[in-house]
């Protein structure tokens, strides 16, 4: 089980304390200010915005001479270990009769690697069973099964217990040097296990690493163009999440591996105390507690990302399995940041508990921020009188205009650097969608994320879980 959060300290409370006061002075600014700063709340969006930027360019320039990245303080071994690690791979699963078949058929077809595969059923109550058995030789009864037709697939059937106590279950059964962790409705590359192998032998320090994930959406019921709309706005997000993923990796920060596709040292899974049932981001909260681990334990430990595993995820396709996924992340993400609050500004943890978490803390009022500045935005121009100058708004609009231009190179480039690093192929028919993105997104898809997030925030002060397929909600 995870452990018990110490209490925190004086600078973590004061850095908690000045991003609330960050927040509420540059909104309240439109009330006493006057000129560019009645803005402030903009002002310090974009700013943390364009930090953030390039912060990314500068840790991920290393991608443009080498397809791999990895801390300059961990290094990789000089010579790799002979023996290839085994790997075993758990697939939570609660009523995924219509996508499991491509993501077992995707793990069957993997190249130089034989998984042991595990499907953990979470009392599902549709026809997964009789799929399973019909099609893969899993008899329908309970407890661990192994497959008649496929000697390396087994599955674990219990009552619904939540994704977290659902792994869990299976993590007695795993002897394996390697555990992965695949949602159901995720399909993986051919080399992607290979890839993952191939890391954890190159770099012994690395205990955890996820892969990396384009999302999709089915068509939506009602309407092809909601569903077109969410699809090409989250797989441009997730290009830029995961470089961010990249740069945090770099500094030996990276606190986000998405459970969706991630591998473990199983030895390492176990000694942490496996997946909190009581976290809503198990996945997210299982790497505060490996860092923490490892600093208390002076074990010289890292959390990565491997370009190469590469895997396409079921996302969501309309506004209600959209905001149902982005209020449980940021809630998780906000439960996670107060749960380890005396790892901030704590030197102990290393540049996690200097910066990351810090700057998390900044992330936790950013989503006000955002929305503060669009608010005090729009008002601005309902009031203005555009047969009069207004250098005031003149101003704010050539910040927004500066900050899009930059916005576009930096998608340019990180673009380039996103297909080196995992091999994919970039062309110039890129060039428009990025354009597209660049120009909208900021007054569409990134609203819609504040919006969620803010309310990730009623999720978090209100305790809400819930572990539902996306699919259930549309």
């Amino acid at each position: 089980m995870p452990t018990q959060r110490s209490p925190f300290g004086f600078a973590s409370t004061l850095i908690m304390l000045l991003c609330f006061a960050l927040f509420i002075l540059s909104a309240g600014a439109w009330w006493f200010l006057d000129g560019i700063w009645a803005w402030s709340a903009g002002l310090f969006y974009l700013g943390y915005d364009l930090w953030l930027m390039c912060f990314v360019v500068f840790q991920t320039r290393y991608l443009a001479t080498q397809a791999q990245i990895f801390p300059a303080s961990k290094q990789p071994a000089q010579t790799i270990a002979v023996n290839t690690p085994t790997v075993s791979v758990l697939i939570p699963a609660r009523n995924e009769q219509l996508i499991l078949p491509k993501c077992l058929d995707a793990l069957f077809a993997q190249r130089d690697v034989t998984a042991k595969i595990y499907i953990i059923d979470d009392g599902s109550t549709d026809q997964s069973a009789t799929l399973l058995e019909q099609k893969y030789g899993l008899e329908t009864t309970q407890g661990l099964i192994q497959s008649k037709t496929h000697q390396n697939l087994y599955v674990l059937r219990h009552a619904s217990q939540g994704k977290a106590k659902a792994l869990n279950r299976a993590l007695p059964y795993i002897e394996t040097d390697l555990v992965v962790t695949l949602d159901a409705d995720t399909v993986i590359a051919p080399n992607a296990l290979h890839a993952f192998l191939q890391d954890f032998q190159k770099h012994p320090n690395l205990v955890a690493s996820g892969g990396v994930l384009k999302p999709t959406c089915r068509p939506h019921r009602l309407s092809r163009l909601l569903s077109a709309f969410f699809k090409f706005f989250q797989q441009f997000e997730y290009i830029f999440s995961f470089l961010s993923r990249a740069s945090w990796y770099k500094v030996n920060a990276l606190l986000l591996v998405s459970g969706a596709f991630a591998i473990y040292r199983t030895e390492v899974l176990k000694q942490v105390g496996g997946f909190d049932p009581d976290s809503m981001v198990e996945d997210y909260e299982l790497n505060h507690r490996i860092y923490r681990y490892a600093s208390e334990h002076d074990l010289d430990w890292t959390v990565g990302i491997t370009g190469q595993a590469y895997g396409v995820t079921d996302a969501p396709n309309g506004f209600q399995a959209f905001f149902h996924q982005r209020k449980r992340w940021f809630g998780g993400f906000l439960q996670t940041q107060f749960h380890y609050l005396d790892m901030m500004a704590n030197q102990k943890y290393g540049i996690v508990g200097r910066l990351m978490l810090p700057l998390k803390m900044l992330d936790a009022i950013q989503p006000f921020l955002g929305l503060s500045a669009f608010i005090i935005l729009a008002t601005l121009l309902v009031q203005a009188d555009f047969t009069q100058p207004n250098p005031t708004l003149h101003t704010i609009l050539l910040f927004i205009l500066g900050k899009m231009i930059l916005d576009f190179f930096y998608h340019c480039w990180g673009m380039l650097i996103y297909c080196r690093w995992t091999g994919l192929k970039w062309t110039w028919h890129d060039l428009p969608k990025i354009l597209f993105a660049t120009l909208l997104a900021p007054f569409s898809f990134q609203i819609i994320k504040l919006i969620a997030a803010v309310l990730g925030w009623k999720v978090f002060l209100s305790n809400q879980r819930d572990w539902r397929a996306q699919r259930d909600m549309h």
